[in-house]
């Protein structure tokens, strides 16, 4: 099996509702998402010949990604009174509400999803919280 692996980067703040910990308290972090894709054969054919994917459209496609969380408040849908989303909202925070608690598990299995829609055979999706603590997700 071939194997190529990228990475991209991003900074946000979340916090984990409920949670009996100084992590109910938003807080930021300097996110590194790894993704690892496969296949069995490599393209015989065209500009991409001897290549499981092209790398660039790889990084790109991660990069699209991770730049929609870049600078936000990841938080959980209903996490927060609606009066405290408006009034974020209407100081200009970018905010970005998901269906999930924004853990770093929960975080590995959303990028492992978003890259296999696009197309990709994902092997392993990773994401860092720190630069001893990851998250991984696999099927």
């Amino acid at each position: 099996m071939y194997v190529l692996k990228t990475k991209s980067e991003f900074d946000s703040a979340h916090f984990l509702k409920g949670y009996d910990g100084k992590c109910a308290n938003i807080h930021g972090h300097r996110w590194i998402v790894s993704i690892e894709v496969g296949s069995e054969t490599v393209l015989e054919e065209g500009p991409y010949s001897g290549m499981v994917v092209d790398f660039g459209k790889l990084k790109d496609d991660l990069r699209e990604e991770t730049h929609k969380l870049d600078h936000t408040l990841i938080l959980e849908k209903g996490s927060l009174k609606s009066t405290t989303v408006e009034a974020m909202k209407e100081e200009g925070f970018t905010m970005v509400e998901l269906d999930f608690r924004p853990t770093a598990e929960n975080l590995a299995k959303y990028f492992y999803e978003i890259m296999s829609k696009k197309g990709y055979h994902v092997i392993r999706a990773r994401v860092y919280e720190t630069p001893e603590n990851c998250a991984e997700y696999y099927v």
